[in-house]
């Protein structure tokens, strides 16, 4: 069974930092696209930062290259999204995801595979 557990959401301050954390198992995770999404309230899901574990190979949509950073620990199958310079449009429910599509694909076309339960960002100015 694909499993994928999402944590490390929080409240921080305009300027702050965040790391999420999103443990993966059930599936062979290195040969996957793994990314994550957020939702912010009356806005369509977007795909915001995906990575092919297998090489390192990763995707940012534009709004948060430079201050977002993905990362895999294959050993421990556990995807990280570090946040940093956090703005209030980055309040979200950041959700992980995982298919077997090539990791770009993952995030400009979404996701017909396992999703995690979401953990909620939030950045006050």
């Amino acid at each position: 069974e694909v499993q994928l557990q999402a944590s490390g959401g929080g409240l921080v301050q305009a300027g702050g930092s965040l790391r999420l954390s999103c443990a993966a198992s059930g599936f062979p995770f290195e040969h996957y696209g793994i990314g994550w999404f957020r939702q912010a309230p009356g806005k369509e899901r977007e795909g915001v930062a995906c990575i092919s574990p297998s090489d390192g190979s990763t995707y940012y949509v534009d709004s948060v290259k430079g201050r977002f950073t993905i990362s895999s620990d294959n050993a421990k199958n556990t995807v990280y999204l570090q946040m940093i310079s956090l703005k209030p449009e980055d309040t979200a429910v950041y959700y992980c995801t995982a298919d077997a599509i090539d990791y770009w694909r993952l995030c400009l076309h979404g996701s017909l595979g396992s999703w995690g339960q979401g953990t909620l960002v939030t950045v006050s100015s």
